[in-house]
């Protein structure tokens, strides 16, 4: 009677809870699988997924690069793989890759080819890069706009150059460390001079030419000596340009000398379908009516692919004063019909 009475409260109380020991015996199983194959985890809707851990940049190489940058960064750390996009101060990278441990890009020229620290920001989104934006300034006495009678790259508004993509602030980043830029090669030290005195010209050195005519080869010739060359009897500006040769200081005849001496330089003359020979620190020749005489001459500052593969040049110069100029704009915008052509370095 009492076995009895007892195997039946057993068999009542498992027909009442025998829904709840159902799933206690199924979660309990080897594979933690229910009947139709899912998770108990799943199954209840209460599980998590396993945290995503927080990226971290722990250590950056090489921590010195040139100012034009061009070369590979390794971003070594954990929790990366997410990243997509890169940027250093404030410049979007090329080439980003990612795994758990490390990213790599390619590092971009530094904006102004001014040395000091930058900030480099890894983002989960990509970022695309795009090309500097010009400034212009004429606060030295410049009237001449190198001879330009329509818009300048301030004013046009029939242009090639695509509006500037925004980059996102560094303090939205994943994770962030930094680098040093350091003018490390020739074409370093030639381009941070350029930065330096495009709008703010060197008087007291070289002086200035816009008085007869236009300061735009001076500038040039400048650049070239902080790139390493050195004066000669052919080519030469002394006493703050009171004593100048017309190689240093005037483009009709700086060109052909280029040309003549291209093998003691390492130049290259190069035309305008050649830009893909063009690299930064490189000569531009302009020629406004396509006579055969240049009108003008700028040095390359950035030379940008597009994703389309369409090449920009962008070059700084005096009259326009601008460090970052568009090549197109002035041969279509402010000089329809005009070309250019390039005496690249060979190293």
């Amino acid at each position: 009677m009492t076995a009895s009475l007892t195997r039946r409260s057993l068999l009542s109380l498992a027909g009442v809870t025998g829904i709840g020991l159902a799933v206690a015996a199924c979660s309990s199983g080897d594979d933690g699988t229910d009947a139709g194959g899912s998770t108990g985890r799943a199954a209840s809707g209460s599980g998590s997924a396993t945290p995503t851990a927080k990226p971290v940049a722990k250590a950056l190489t090489p921590a010195q690069v040139p100012l034009a940058g061009g070369v590979t960064i390794t971003v070594a750390g954990s929790g990366l793989a997410a990243v997509k996009g890169v940027t250093v101060g404030g410049i979007a990278a090329r080439d980003v890759t990612a795994t758990a441990t490390k990213v790599t890009f390619t590092a971009p020229h530094q904006a102004m080819y001014t040395p000091g620290s930058a900030d480099v920001a890894l983002f989960t989104t990509a970022i695309e890069p795009s090309p500097s934006a010009n400034q212009s300034s004429d606060g030295n006495g410049s009237a001449a706009n190198d001879g330009q009678t329509g818009a300048t790259q301030d004013s046009a508004t029939a242009t090639p150059t695509p509006t500037t993509a925004p980059v996102p602030d560094a303090s939205t980043a994943v994770a962030t460390t930094s680098l040093a830029y350091a003018a490390l090669t020739d074409v370093d030290r030639q381009l941070e001079y350029a930065m330096a005195h495009w709008k703010d010209y060197n008087l007291a050195e070289y002086g200035t030419m816009n008085p007869i005519g236009g300061d735009c080869a001076n500038y040039v010739s400048q650049t070239l000596i902080a790139r390493g060359w050195q004066q000669r009897s052919d080519w030469y500006n002394r006493a703050a340009g009171a004593e100048h040769s017309a190689t240093w200081t005037y483009c009709p005849t700086m060109d052909p000398w280029l040309s003549a001496n291209a093998a003691e330089f390492g130049l290259t003359r190069r035309s305008l379908d050649e830009r893909d020979k063009v690299k930064v620190g490189d000569i531009v020749f302009y020629d406004w009516n396509d006579n055969d005489s240049p009108d003008h001459t700028t040095i390359v500052s950035e030379v940008f692919t597009e994703p389309d593969g369409t090449i920009r040049i962008k070059s700084a110069s005096h009259n326009q004063d601008g460090p970052y100029r568009d090549l197109d704009e002035m041969i279509m915008v402010q000089h329809p019909g005009g070309t250019a052509w390039f005496h690249t370095f060979d190293a």
